[in-house]
């Protein structure tokens, strides 16, 4: 009995104008800071023309994108609320796969922005076996010392004992397929953000992702036991904001570019997949195929990695030892350097940095779950 589920960073699925670009120049556009405006009323109106005229070609791609890993569950991240998400799979999506993705989930966590995580369930598989939801949990809530997580690491950025751990949510979702349990915890975790103290922004921002990851063992030993979690059918799915190696990107498009895998010494993925609580099945793809996303800050500073996560339980990773997951690239735009023998074919529209399907890649993978 089988069952595929995918993970998304859909970037910014909004069904809201975003105006905070008007005095803070670090959020305007691109597009918008070419032009003399005059006020804030004539900022709003193109900041509203620029947002509707490039969300219908992203969002026509990120469809496609989602229809390319044909899951039964599909976990989200950055969806701003339920109307979006309802709005989005109607317009676009129901175009690509038709009727779908009936039952949506999703709270509101604690990201600044109002971005959240969210799971789409098809009613049954696509080799008919039902799926049933059972019940979702937020854990959204819980703060540090809730679960005796503050360190002085933590103290150090300024976060103190009161505040929520997660910076969206750990949303658990439990379902039935053919009556055989699951639990899905989608998760996304602390973005690594700009240089401060001295630290790159991934190392300045670690100890936040650390807690995070260790709440989501908590979570996840409190609700099947310390002794008993690893012989549980259960699955963590998102974008964990980072990663335990990257690819190096060099050269140019002239003299040719260069791929060199770099193994990271800390990582808070590591937290999660340490003596063996789960594993990270993307890892069973060649090493330089299992990149996620292209980051870049102009020539120096380039490399492909990981950053979208299917975590497998113990009991179910070795059930499906040979399952291999896919990683969808069509979406990408044509900036994204890929290693030779990973081209494929762009989707319609693809623009050079955008319009894109996301800068995240989906992660998909068909389970047997009997």
């Amino acid at each position: 009995m089988s069952l595929r589920i995918a993970t998304f960073n859909v970037e910014n699925l909004m069904n809201r104008f975003d105006y905070s670009g008007y005095r803070n120049q670090l959020q305007q556009d691109r597009t918008l800071a070419l032009f003399d405006i005059a006020n804030e009323a004539e900022y709003r109106a193109l900041e509203q023309a620029r947002t509707i005229a490039h969300a219908d070609d992203m969002r026509q791609l990120t469809a496609l994108a989602i229809a390319a890993t044909r899951a039964d569950i599909l976990c989200l991240q950055e969806v701003d609320n339920m109307e979006a998400l309802k709005a989005f799979e109607y317009g676009y999506l129901f175009k690509m796969v038709g009727q779908g993705y009936r039952q949506k989930y999703t709270t509101s966590g604690n990201d600044s922005r109002g971005i959240d995580v969210a799971v789409m369930l098809r009613s049954e598989t696509a080799h008919g076996q039902p799926i049933e939801f059972v019940r979702m949990t937020s854990h959204a809530h819980l703060t540090y010392a809730d679960l005796g997580l503050h360190t002085p690491e933590l103290a150090a950025l300024g976060e103190e004992p009161h505040e929520r751990i997660f910076r969206r949510d750990c949303l658990e979702i439990d379902v039935t397929v053919a009556g055989r349990p699951l639990t899905i915890y989608s998760v996304h975790f602390k973005s690594m953000g700009s240089p401060r103290n001295g630290m790159d922004g991934r190392q300045a921002t670690m100890p936040i992702r650390h807690a995070e990851a260790l709440a989501v063992r908590r979570i996840i030993e409190e609700r099947f036991g310390k002794e008993h979690a690893g012989s549980k059918r259960w699955v963590i799915c998102g974008d964990l904001n980072d990663y335990r190696e990257r690819v190096l990107v060099g050269g140019d498009a002239f003299a040719g570019l260069t791929f060199e895998p770099s193994v990271e010494t800390e990582s808070s993925v590591n937290t999660l997949v340490a003596g063996g609580f789960c594993e990270n099945i993307v890892e069973r793809r060649p090493t330089l195929d299992r990149w996620t996303l292209y980051h870049t800050r102009g020539p120096l500073e380039r490399h492909l990695c990981q950053l979208d996560y299917i975590l497998l339980s113990p009991s179910l990773a070795a059930r499906n030892a040979n399952a291999v997951p896919d990683i969808v690239r069509g979406g990408q735009p044509w900036r994204t350097p890929f290693p030779p023998g990973q081209e494929v074919e762009r989707y319609p529209r693809i623009g050079w940095d955008r319009p894109k399907a996301s800068d995240h890649c989906p992660v998909a993978v068909t389970l047997d779950i009997a």
